[in-house]
């Protein structure tokens, strides 16, 4: 069975920076595609950035873009979030995620809490 499971949040004041990083475990995870999507409270989940291992390509939400980055490095079952200046906009539990086979984005971890001080 695979799992994703995140670490990194916390607490930061406004501009400061924090990274997030996602691990698959599970002997069948090959997803080429992992993300992020993040929920903050009464509002509904949005995406933020995700990757392909295969080609290296990423894209982002419009309201993190210039300011977060995500890569994975060293193995396809890792996924890491690095977010810079960040706001108190940016707070919320973030989530990783990945696809199955035959399923889209189907593979969730448990979230990872980030809040941002202003």
């Amino acid at each position: 069975q695979v799992q994703l499971v995140e670490s990194g949040g916390g607490l930061v004041q406004a501009g400061e920076s924090l990274r997030l990083s996602c691990a698959a475990s599970g002997r069948t995870f090959s997803s080429d595609r992992m993300g992020w999507w993040r929920q903050s409270p009464g509002k509904e989940r949005e995406f933020v950035a995700a990757s392909r291992w295969s080609d290296d390509y990423a894209w982002y939400g419009d309201s993190v873009k210039g300011r977060f980055t995500i890569f994975r490095e060293n193995a396809p079952n890792t996924v890491y979030l690095q977010m810079t200046s960040l706001k108190p906009e940016d707070t919320a539990v973030y989530f990783c995620a990945a696809d199955s086979p035959g399923s889209t984005w189907s593979l969730w971890g448990q979230g990872t809490q980030v809040t941002v001080s202003s």
